[in-house]
C-alpha cells in the first residue's frame, strides 16, 4: 500500500501540478480536462486507462461531451499518495499531446 502524504509532502507535490485542485475534506486532487470533442476525450480516457491499469491505481472520473473530470486520491491510504501525483502527471502528459 502507498504511504499517504505528510500535510507539508502534500502541499509541496502539489505545488508541481498547478492545474489541480485540493479538496482538503477528501485529501484528494481534481481537474477537469476540455477537448474538441467527445471522440478526442474519449481517446484520452481510453489512454489513461492504460496508464492507471499498469499502475494498479484507478481514477474516479466521469465524461460528458468534450470534458473529463477526475478525482484522485488512494482509498486505502485515506488520501493523497505518490500514486496520484504520478497519475495525475501521466493525465496532464495525454493532455497535452492531444490538444498541442
Amino acid at each position: 500500500m502507498a504511504r499517504r502524504f505528510s500535510p507539508d509532502e502534500s502541499v509541496a507535490q502539489r505545488a508541481a501540478l498547478p492545474q489541480w485542485r485540493h479538496d482538503a475534506r477528501r485529501d484528494a486532487i481534481a481537474r477537469q480536462f476540455v477537448f474538441d470533442d467527445f471522440v478526442e476525450a474519449f481517446g484520452f480516457m481510453a489512454q489513461l486507462a492504460l496508464v492507471a491499469e499498469r499502475m494498479n491505481h484507478h481514477p474516479e472520473w466521469s465524461n460528458v461531451y468534450n470534458r473529463v473530470d477526475i478525482v484522485l486520491t488512494t482509498h486505502d491510504a485515506g488520501g493523497l499518495t505518490p500514486l496520484d501525483i504520478e497519475l495525475a502527471r501521466q493525465a496532464d502528459e495525454i493532455h497535452r499531446r492531444l490538444t498541442a
